[in-house]
């Protein structure tokens, strides 16, 4: 609202000023053809007073009513109905209040016509300067509020997909919590410690401020630690991070999903010990993230290409508006999931 009302204040301060500057111009005029200060300002300031008056009053009623694109000729005919307004009033004003100059009298009645012809003109162009203002006005309202809605909706479904996975590994981490309970209580306390640190670092994180990838990896250690209670000896994880980007930033609870994923597809199908390896590195000023998992070549479920990568994949195109941030191949027995992240949104 502010904003528009400074608009608003902009435009007729600078529309009084190029009314100033017609009114100074006719005085001028008329006091370079020899006539009177006097003759010159009475002439200026009823003819352009009376003027602006009108112009004013019809522009504020454009600001309250604006008329469709097919409504032109009624603009049209305002204008005709207001210029002739004017031309009666201006015609027996102005040579009652100087009624004693002859030669400025015989000017004005030759340039009746003129005058005239320039009022409509100025009355026209106002309507028209008022018109064309007004409906940018209001498009850059309408964009704003596109933009907006597009806006509160890109979060909300960046919230959703966030939130859809979250309960998948917090029910299996109260699954693990309740078969350690009985038999290891110790352990129990423990994930219950590490979990509720992980649900308080996720409640802080926002999609709006990106985190460094130090923070990430940290937060990131912590859901590791959870599934180590639960996989035990089995999971083994290592870290391949260049120093260069422990402060490189990209979205919060990005990697947490990835291992999730490589973890179900790699340990799901094995009974043996299983390494999974995040690797870091720089390339181009982007971020380059590779998770790697081993899998059963010879099973026939999926390999990692899950709800959890597709729902990261539109995230990161709400955030980037790039398609191509997360790809996944195999190599051999390996699955791999990398990410780029920009360095620039």
């Amino acid at each position: 609202m502010n904003q528009n009302s400074a608009s608003s204040k902009s435009f007729f301060a600078g529309y009084t000023l190029l009314w100033l500057i017609w009114m100074g111009l006719h005085f001028l005029i008329l006091t370079y053809n020899g006539f009177s200060i006097f003759t010159a300002a009475t002439d200026s300031l009823i003819s352009n007073l009376l003027l602006f008056l009108i112009c004013l009053i019809i522009t504020n009623i454009l600001r309250i009513y604006q008329p469709g694109k097919n409504s032109s000729k009624y603009l049209v005919f305002w204008c005709l109905i207001l210029g002739i307004k004017w031309f009666v009033i201006v015609k027996y004003l102005i040579p009652c209040c100087l009624s004693e100059d002859g030669p400025f009298l015989e000017l004005f009645h030759a340039t009746l016509l003129l005058r005239f012809t320039l009022a409509l003109f100025l009355i026209g162009g106002s309507i028209l300067m008022m018109w064309v203002w007004q409906n940018a006005k209001n498009q850059k309202e309408e964009n704003e509020r596109h933009f907006q809605s597009i806006q509160l909706a890109k979060d909300a479904e960046l919230a959703t997909l966030r939130q859809q996975l979250q309960p998948h590994f917090l029910f299996n981490s109260l699954n693990s919590i309740s078969a350690l309970a009985g038999s290891k209580p110790q352990e129990a306390r423990q994930m219950i410690q590490q979990l509720s640190d992980f649900l308080r670092g996720t409640l802080r994180k926002d999609d709006a401020n990106l985190t460094p990838l130090s923070e990430e990896l940290n937060h990131l250690k912590l859901y590791l630690d959870i599934e180590k209670v639960r996989f035990g000896y089995r999971l083994k994880t290592t870290f391949e991070i260049a120093e260069n980007c422990n402060a490189l930033l990209l979205p919060p609870l990005l990697l947490q999903p990835i291992v999730e994923n490589a973890i179900k597809f790699g340990l799901y199908d094995t009974i043996g010990e299983v390494t999974i390896t995040i690797k870091a590195n720089e390339l181009n000023n982007d971020l380059i993230i590779e998770v790697m998992n081993p899998y059963d070549t010879d099973s026939s479920g999926p390999k990692g290409v899950g709800f959890g990568l597709s729902s990261l994949q539109r995230r990161l195109y709400l955030i980037y508006n790039r398609p191509d941030l997360l790809k996944t191949r195999t190599d051999n027995t390996l699955f791999i999931t990398t990410l780029l992240i920009p360095q620039t949104v």
